[in-house]
C-alpha cells in the first residue's frame, strides 16, 4: 500500500528539475522570438499611450470630482511622482507630463465625441499585444480565432479602464482621509508601505493577464513564478536603464531630439520582454509538471456531456484537458513489477 501511494505520488522539484526549468524557458523565448514579440509589445504600447490616457483621463474628469475638486489634479500628481520611480527624467518631462496636461484640459470633452470611441481601439493594440504574446509562449494560438482574440483585448482594456476610473480616486483620497484619523508615528508606517502595496498591485495585475489571457488558464498559483519573474525582470531592467541614460547623459553622447523617444521606447520594451518571459516560465512549468484542468473547465466539461452533445467531437479545450491528465497520470503509470 505505502509503495503505491508513493508511485502515484508527484515526484518533488529538484536541482535538476530547475535547471531543465531554466534552460526550457530561455529555449522556449528563444523559438517564440522573444526579442521581435518583445519589440512589437514596446512599440504598442508607446503608439497607445496617447489613447490609453485620453480614455482614462476622460473617464476620471466626471467621476473624480465626485470625491473633491481637487481629486483629480491629486491623482495626476500621483501618476506623475509614479512615473518618476520608473521612467527616467527625461521621458517623464518631456512625454508623459505634456501628454497628461494636453490631454486634461480636453479630457472631458472628448468623451463625447467620436474621438474617444476611436481612442478605445487605439489604446487596446498594447494590450492586444500582451495577450498574443502570452498566448503565444503557451502554444495556444489556435484555440482562439485572431478576430476574437482582438475584440477580447478590447474588453480586458475597458474593463481595465473601469477599474482604473473606479479605484483611482479611492487610492488617492483614501490614504489622506486615513491620515487624518492616525497618531503621526503611524503616518510614516502608511508613507513607507506605498511601494510595497504599488509592487504588489503591480504583481496581482500580471498575474490577471497570465489569467485571463489564455484560453485554457492555469490555477492561479501555477502562475505565481512567472509574475515573479516578470516583476524582477522588470524592476532591475527599469533601474538599469535609468543608470544607463544617466551615465549616457553625463558623457556628453546624446541622440539629440530622438533621445528622449528612443529612451521611452527602451522602457516600453522591456516592460514587454518581462511579460513575455514570464509567461515562457510558467509554460515551461506546465511542461515539467502539467496541472489539472481549472474547476470552470471541469464545470465545462460536464455541462457538454450532461446536455446532449457528447456525441460531437470533443472541444479544442477538452482535448487539452485530456493531454494535460494523461500527462500527469503517465509517472504513475510506470510501476515497476514486484
Amino acid at each position: 500500500m505505502l509503495d503505491r501511494m508513493t508511485a502515484h505520488a508527484p515526484p518533488k522539484p529538484s536541482r535538476h528539475h530547475i535547471w531543465h526549468i531554466g534552460k526550457r524557458t530561455l529555449s522556449k523565448a528563444w523559438d517564440d522570438s522573444i526579442f521581435s514579440e518583445s519589440a512589437e509589445a514596446g512599440f504598442w504600447t508607446c503608439l497607445s499611450t496617447p489613447p490609453l490616457l485620453l480614455g482614462m483621463l476622460g473617464a476620471l474628469a466626471y467621476v473624480a470630482p465626485l470625491f473633491g475638486p481637487d481629486t483629480l489634479d491629486a491623482i495626476i500628481k500621483t501618476v506623475l511622482s509614479t512615473t518618476r520611480n520608473f521612467f527616467s527624467p527625461n521621458v517623464v518631462n518631456e512625454i508623459i507630463q505634456p501628454t497628461i496636461r494636453d490631454i486634461t484640459r480636453t479630457a472631458r470633452g472628448e468623451v463625447v465625441s467620436l474621438g474617444f470611441f476611436i481612442s478605445l481601439w487605439a489604446g487596446s493594440s498594447a494590450v492586444s499585444s500582451f495577450v498574443d504574446a502570452v498566448v503565444e509562449a503557451h502554444d495556444q494560438t489556435p484555440l482562439r480565432h485572431p478576430v476574437r482574440q482582438r475584440f477580447f483585448a478590447l474588453f480586458l482594456y475597458i474593463v481595465m479602464l473601469m477599474f482604473v476610473v473606479v479605484t483611482a480616486p479611492v487610492a488617492v483620497v483614501g490614504p489622506r482621509k486615513v491620515s487624518e484619523h492616525i497618531p503621526e508615528g503611524m503616518q510614516n508606517l502608511l508613507h513607507y508601505g506605498y511601494y510595497p502595496a504599488l509592487i504588489l498591485g503591480l504583481m496581482a495585475g500580471v498575474t490577471v493577464l497570465y489569467r485571463v489571457a489564455l484560453p485554457v488558464p492555469l490555477p492561479t498559483h501555477r502562475l505565481i513564478p512567472g509574475t515573479v519573474l516578470a516583476t524582477v525582470v522588470f524592476l532591475a531592467a527599469t533601474l538599469i536603464l535609468r543608470f544607463y541614460l544617466r551615465w549616457i547623459g553625463s558623457t556628453g553622447y546624446t541622440y539629440g531630439a530622438l533621445a528622449t523617444p528612443i529612451a521611452f521606447l527602451l522602457f516600453a520594451y522591456f516592460g514587454g520582454f518581462s511579460i513575455m518571459i514570464g509567461a515562457e516560465l510558467n509554460a515551461a512549468v506546465q511542461e515539467e509538471w502539467p496541472a489539472p484542468a481549472t474547476h470552470a473547465h471541469r464545470l465545462r466539461k460536464w455541462l457538454v456531456a450532461r446536455f446532449g452533445r457528447g456525441t460531437e467531437p470533443v472541444s479544442t479545450t477538452a482535448k487539452q484537458d485530456t493531454k494535460q491528465d494523461t500527462a500527469a497520470a503517465e509517472p504513475s503509470a510506470e510501476i515497476s513489477p514486484s
